[in-house]
């Protein structure tokens, strides 16, 4: 038998149980790490630092998402408010409330409030806020309505944000923009749920509006 099997056969199980345990790790982290829910999971509610509600922000007291989320319409990201921004207002408003004992230590110490971040794309995945709201793709497409009570007294992952999910708007922009005057005024309507197909369109082709279905579109 050894004519027909060398000795260096005797190591091929010990060989093929290595490279199995070294191939099943690697799909096991790829899977945790691309399938964690901070990527895919709808309803994604990681406890926060500070119960801060949308709904009573956005919702009663009105205030625009570019006070807080400086530089959405202007870049690609999205900022989370400074505790600065936050004292604004409750320097004077509940300014003692152990609630916002976090903000206050973070305004006086100088480091930042530690958020848990929820909406992530992949690593390899290129998004530009500022190139959407321009063209009227509004908040609440990918965040859900936050001026409900429902929606937005906790924030949580609203979409899957897949490919299939961008691709959905990429395909069939006219069917989701709003006017964009409109984009941060998170009770307003789609034009296509107001009957304006018609504008819709035309804002379309005025704005050059051609979302790409490429790969590389996105995957730069």
């Amino acid at each position: 038998m050894s004519k027909v099997f060398p000795p260096a056969a005797n190591r091929l199980p010990l060989q093929i149980a290595l490279v199995a345990i070294v191939l099943g790790g690697l799909v096991t982290a790829g899977v945790t790490y691309y399938f964690t829910p901070k990527y895919t999971r709808v309803g994604y509610a990681p406890v926060q630092p500070v119960p801060f509600s949308h709904a009573l922000h956005t919702g009663q007291l009105g205030l625009d998402c570019r006070y807080c989320h400086t530089g959405v319409d202007q870049g690609p990201h999205s900022t989370v408010p400074a505790a600065q921004t936050c004292m604004n207002c409750h320097s004077i408003i509940k300014k003692d409330s152990p609630l916002l004992a976090p903000v206050r230590a973070s305004f006086d110490s100088g480091d930042p409030v530690p958020w848990m971040k929820i909406h992530q794309a992949p690593d390899f995945v290129y998004f530009n806020h500022a190139v959407h709201v321009a063209r009227g793709v509004s908040c609440i497409e990918c965040h859900g309505n936050l001026t409900t009570t429902a929606e937005g007294e906790t924030i949580a992952q609203r979409q899957p944000l897949s490919m299939s999910f961008c691709l959905d708007c990429h395909r069939d922009p006219a069917s989701r923009i709003r006017n964009p005057k409109d984009v941060f005024d998170l009770n307003s309507q789609r034009l296509a749920e107001q009957g304006k197909a018609e504008e819709a369109a035309r804002l379309i082709a005025h704005m050059k509006v051609n979302p790409p279905q490429s790969c590389s579109g996105c995957h730069r």
